[in-house]
């Protein structure tokens, strides 16, 4: 896991909301070192959220997150200055490995700013979930799932997290809210989209792995059935001895796909060489390719396979 995470950073660009307070003396200090006493969130209440089966019932029926953390604005202003510090340093010694060189010591130390800056960004997401909950409530209707919604919703909670300018001082919620309703907005508007193009909803159930498979099976009778009657009727104008042939080559007595007779064994039956088995059953296939196709055109495509039998 470690491994993936310096692969990535040794290409990914490392975004951060700049402070001016990030390049003063004691910077880590006053940002990390001193932080305020912050309550973790309890995020129990929400997985249930996002299971398809209790989604209707959670979402009719649940008003408040139990034990909810609502962060004042001083402490908004802390977890996000770690969030942005940690990045702002991360970033920092990225360029510098980038340049000198991937060393075990950097990579340790790059590692434990991403940590650093993962844990608050984690928790200033998971402190703010009631936000996507309240949202989904506010724009629920018969067109979006509520799934989706809280799906889309924590999509936009993280990209408010990431691009929350804490310097400017409002507060994370009216940030977040306005971004989150966006985001269902769009949402609404591709679903119309796609609604728009595809009316009826796929249903696994409907849906049949061996439909080729049938469907050329189906093809394959109806061509051979095709074969016999033209055979039987004898349309293609064959002689006695080609319609001979033809009868024990392919077995038109046995059943679609049984072993048939080889040129030598048919040969020895009408009295010829098994060469001349050959000439006489190339000859009556042409003709009856040229029925076929003067009756179906599309039929005289399974030729090909009859004329491929094994000697």
């Amino acid at each position: 896991m470690q491994r993936r995470t310096i692969e990535s950073l040794q290409v990914e660009v490392v975004k951060f909301i700049d402070n001016a307070d990030f390049h003063r003396a004691g910077a880590q200090r006053r940002i990390l070192d001193q932080p305020l006493a912050i309550a973790k969130p309890d995020t129990n209440w929400y997985a249930p959220l996002l299971d398809e089966r209790r989604t209707r019932t959670t979402s009719t029926t649940m008003t408040r997150p139990p034990k909810s953390v609502v962060l004042t604005a001083a402490q908004e202003r802390v977890l996000f200055a770690q969030l942005n510090y940690a990045r702002f340093c991360l970033a920092r010694l990225q360029v510098e490995a980038n340049s000198a060189g991937w060393t075990a010591d950097r990579a340790r130390v790059i590692l434990h700013w991403h940590d650093v800056s993962e844990s608050v960004r984690r928790q200033l997401a998971e402190t703010n979930l009631a936000l996507v909950l309240a949202m989904a409530k506010r724009v629920r209707s018969a067109d979006l799932d509520f799934g989706d919604l809280l799906s889309e919703g924590n999509m936009a909670l993280m990209r408010s997290v990431d691009k929350f300018d804490f310097s400017r001082g409002f507060k994370f919620s009216t940030y977040a809210c306005r971004a989150i309703l966006k985001a269902y907005s769009r949402l609404g508007l591709k679903t119309q989209k796609y609604r728009k193009h595809f009316p009826v909803e796929f249903d696994p159930a409907l849906q049949r792995a061996d439909h080729v498979a049938a469907v050329r099976a189906t093809r394959e009778t109806e061509d051979v059935a095709e074969v016999k009657e033209l055979f039987d009727s004898n349309r293609a104008g064959l002689s006695e001895l080609e319609r001979t042939v033809i009868f024990h080559r392919y077995g038109l007595d046995r059943p679609l796909h049984a072993a048939p007779m080889t040129l030598e064994q048919v040969g020895a039956m009408v009295g010829v060489t098994k060469e001349r088995v050959r000439q006489i059953q190339n000859k009556a296939l042409e003709k009856i390719r040229r029925a076929l196709i003067s009756l179906n055109p599309a039929a005289g495509a399974m030729l090909p396979t009859i004329s491929g039998t094994p000697n």
